[in-house]
């Protein structure tokens, strides 16, 4: 690795973990430089995921404030996402390069409709008795989440916020608060397992750690200052990036 090649990591890293904790899909940063550099696309994927994990971590601890007194919620949903984190490692071992990645658009699609349309639903869920509001429904969804994070990563944030927002009444950025925590759990899952039977760059995953970290720092104190409404439009712009990336590589 030439010291360009980890200037260039470096910075990337940077930007993936201030994305990462606004919003999500940071790993569309990562992957693309990564590729780019001439790092086989499993490798890029494993090293990302890995790498990553500190600002993740560190993107949750910066909003705790916002999850408060949820504890339980959380313990539960972690579960879910732990499950779906090991299946989704599984599938990136097993399955084809590319057969996941065709319906990636779509499914980000779907989590920006949801994400536009929370406000409306959140009204529609308030006149809903609580006794009759059904919200087992976030459990199958969040595991099914965790399947995608732990196969290609990116964008589950965006996913996490539009599933989460569809069945639950709280303000946007408590659910982001929830997010950047579900999220880390999927990375931390996942990078365990990649680190045991999956081909890693270790340079590639130190300089992300580092770098990653100093962006979930930045990204915690930047998203917890934006309104809901300027949230949810960063949200939908960076995920419209992310499908034009991912329909264009």
């Amino acid at each position: 690795m030439t010291l360009w090649h980890a200037v260039l990591i470096a910075v990337a890293g940077v930007w993936a973990g201030t994305i990462n904790t606004v919003v999500g899909s940071g790993t569309l940063v990562t992957f693309p430089v990564l590729v780019a550099l001439g790092y086989p696309p499993v490798t890029a994927t494993t090293s990302n995921a890995i790498g990553l994990v500190p600002g993740s971590i560190t993107g949750a601890w910066g909003y705790r404030h916002e999850i408060t007194g949820a504890r339980r919620q959380l313990v539960a949903w972690s579960v879910c996402s732990a499950l779906g984190a090991i299946g989704g490692t599984a599938l990136l071992l097993s399955l084809p390069e590319d057969a996941f990645e065709t319906i990636v658009p779509f499914l980000v699609g779907l989590a920006l409709l949801l994400v536009v349309l929370q406000p409306l639903l959140t009204r529609r869920l308030k006149n809903t008795p609580a006794a009759t509001r059904r919200t087992w429904p976030l459990y199958p969804l969040i595991f099914l989440v965790g399947v995608y994070g732990g196969y290609f990563t990116a964008a589950q944030g965006i996913l996490l916020v539009g599933v989460m927002g569809l069945m639950l009444t709280e303000p946007l950025q408590r659910l982001n608060g929830y997010k950047n925590v579900l999220a880390a759990v999927v990375n931390v899952v996942a990078g365990a397992v990649y680190a045991v039977v999956a081909p890693i760059s270790w340079p590639v995953v130190a300089i992300l750690a580092v770098s990653s970290t100093i962006g979930g720092l930045l990204g915690a104190r930047i998203g917890r200052r934006l309104s809901p409404t300027v949230l949810r439009a960063v949200i939908v712009i960076v995920g419209l990036v992310a499908i034009v990336r991912l329909v264009t590589e």
